[in-house]
């Protein structure tokens, strides 16, 4: 009950320190906001970036590797014009990895080309087409909306159909179901058997709304797979318990024998992982998470001050409260609780404020920029526990000297 009757008798005091010094209140606990709201904003930012990059990765497989002509990150002195002359991964290697490798659990051909789209009076330039063998759906993962996958007749006959994007469909149908429709793409009409699930935009890139899907027997009927302005790419995923460590030891040594490379010839293809960007990010995190804390701070610490001048100027004001509390009987700690309680409400209240505009600039973020946002409840934590430790170390020295005060002279003071 004590501790009831203390807090709210702090909570009362802060409340009216609030109101009766408004412009030296706002002013003080304006340090405290900006500082929660520059530190809770860039990592509820972080968060968001992260979990669309999570999400990105997990649509692209985690457990995928990527046979390329190229790898994602360079390493050495390797020269460029090595890569340069290296070839390029083709159908039939595909075959002959999925008859050899005991560690793959399905592998498709990818390659992606940029054409105009038509339908009737509608076009738009610039689609990304993506001509994929049979497996492609048991590697990536996705969601169709409407119709169906191609079939695996569908896929080896090279058949004209193909599965759009939701931004596609919208672009090109608008409200019309476009399942059962043709759209125009290398001067061919192709049948829509299917529409991708809306996902959003990708951190990573290649947003599959904005694709168009096509059987790769079909693409190379019109397009030539050999061109060197081309970059196709094989994608393997493992079966399940094996590491992708284990697929790609396995896959070296499968990919050195089809291409017969020599024992000491240094491979001439890329195995490549999401992690090796997942990584790239995590550092730019870091950095941008360590800039919002300096930001941050620096406020804090002006609203750490500010939220002192507070304490000090109400102890000053109630001395002579203080004088006649004491001689009543109440002890130190009971004077030392009441205006440190003050101290920490004060600081909240500033705290507060910040999480409270970070809330409503979610949904302008969400809006604005079309990326999915929250302010996590381990944030809203954390920006309270900082707001709290600030009103305590800065409260504590004004508190302690209250507590200290003889009770005889606190009030005489005037």
């Amino acid at each position: 009950m004590l501790f009831l009757r203390l807090l709210k008798e702090s909570i009362l005091f802060a409340i009216n320190a609030l109101v009766v010094n408004k412009l030296r209140s706002i002013l003080s606990l304006l340090g405290i906001t900006i500082g929660i709201f520059a530190i809770i904003s860039v990592f509820t930012v972080l968060d968001a970036l992260e979990k669309n990059l999570r999400d990105s990765i997990t649509s692209l497989g985690d457990n995928v590797v990527f046979i390329q002509k190229w790898p994602w990150e360079f390493g050495g002195d390797y020269a460029w014009w090595k890569y340069l002359n290296r070839p390029d991964p083709s159908i039939k290697e595909m075959d002959d990895i999925m008859r050899q490798c005991q560690s793959a659990q399905a592998i498709t051909y990818m390659v992606s080309l940029r054409r105009t789209v038509q339908q009737e009076n509608n076009s738009i330039e610039g689609v990304e087409v993506m001509a994929v063998s049979q497996d492609y759906d048991k590697v990536k993962s996705f969601e169709i909306a409407n119709g169906r996958y191609f079939s695996e007749a569908e896929s080896a006959s090279g058949k004209s159909i193909t599965i759009i994007g939701d931004a596609v469909a919208n672009a090109l149908f608008g409200p019309i179901d476009p399942v059962g429709k043709y759209i125009k793409v290398f001067g061919r009409k192709i049948m829509v058997i299917g529409v991708f699930k809306k996902e959003g935009e990708s951190i990573l890139g290649g947003n599959i709304d904005t694709q168009v899907l096509i059987p790769v027997n079909f693409a190379r009927n019109v397009v030539d797979l050999n061109s060197e302005f081309l970059e196709p790419s094989l994608l393997i995923n493992a079966k399940p318990g094996i590491s992708n460590e284990q697929l790609k030891d396995e896959l070296v040594g499968v990919m050195r024998s089809i291409r017969k490379l020599k024992p000491l010839a240094d491979d001439n293809f890329a195995l490549n992982e999401i992690s090796i960007l997942s990584k790239g990010f995590d550092s730019i995190f870091d950095v941008i998470g360590t800039v919002g804390w300096i930001i941050g701070g620096f406020s804090i610490l002006v609203g750490g001050f500010g939220i002192a001048n507070i304490m000090f100027v109400s102890v000053k004001e109630r001395t002579s409260l203080i004088g006649i509390q004491k001689s009543l009987g109440a002890k130190n700690y009971f004077i030392l609780f009441q205006f440190l309680a003050e101290s920490v409400i004060l600081s909240l209240i500033g705290g507060i404020i910040g999480l409270i505009i970070i809330y409503f600039g979610t949904f302008f973020v969400e809006s604005a920029f079309g990326m999915q946002a929250s302010l996590t409840k381990s944030n809203v934590i954390l920006g309270l526990t900082i707001s709290a430790l600030i009103g305590i170390i800065s409260g504590f020295i004004p508190s302690y000297g209250a507590s200290q005060l003889d009770p005889v002279e606190a009030i005489r003071a005037k």
